[in-house]
């Protein structure tokens, strides 16, 4: 019998999310440059720099190639970023070999076709609410929030609660 998502969270170490459609509402702005514009979600990135404060690996593997996305990420204190990887698996075990992770260790947030191989070989594959129909079919965790609306937030302080490791210190006097 498969497990709950909430049976493998306590197991989870490493974060693994996908940029466009997950980090961000999935839209890009395009200046007449050709520069492509994307908008992330402080939310998010306040999740998962506590993620990476609490011990968390946390890994990006995106087809994209825009730099100010690996510039505001590398701000959060995420080094393992993989831009251009249209074929996702490769990336993927690379990095689990690099690190010695388990995949059983893992979650993989994605939202659509490419993510598909990388979701179906770790513990727990996630998705936002407005995910690709196939992605939401194969995901154990479907998030009530949209990508780049915080479901990466969502997803996060749920596995850090489970693991009694949220603990964003509210007494903290400015």
């Amino acid at each position: 019998m498969e497990k709950s998502y909430k049976e493998l969270m306590p197991q989870i170490t490493t974060f693994i999310f996908d940029v466009d459609g997950v980090l961000t509402n999935g839209k890009v702005t395009v200046f007449p440059d050709g520069q492509l514009v994307r908008t992330m979600n402080v939310k998010d990135g306040f999740a998962m720099k506590t993620a990476i404060d609490n011990g968390f690996r946390v890994c990006i593997i995106t087809g994209g190639t825009n730099e100010a996305v690996k510039l505001r990420l590398h701000g959060l204190g995420i080094t393992d970023i993989y831009l251009g990887s249209h074929n996702k698996i490769d990336p993927l075990n690379e990095y689990l070999g690099s690190y010695n992770i388990s995949p059983e260790n893992v979650l993989y947030m994605g939202d659509d076709i490419p993510d598909f191989h990388v979701m179906k070989s770790i513990a727990l594959p996630a998705c936002p609410k407005d995910a690709a129909p196939e992605i939401q079919e194969i995901s154990l965790y479907v998030s009530q929030k949209k990508g780049g609306q915080g479901c990466v937030r969502d997803v996060i302080e749920q596995v850090l609660k489970v693991q009694d490791k949220w603990n964003p210190n509210l007494d903290a006097r400015v």
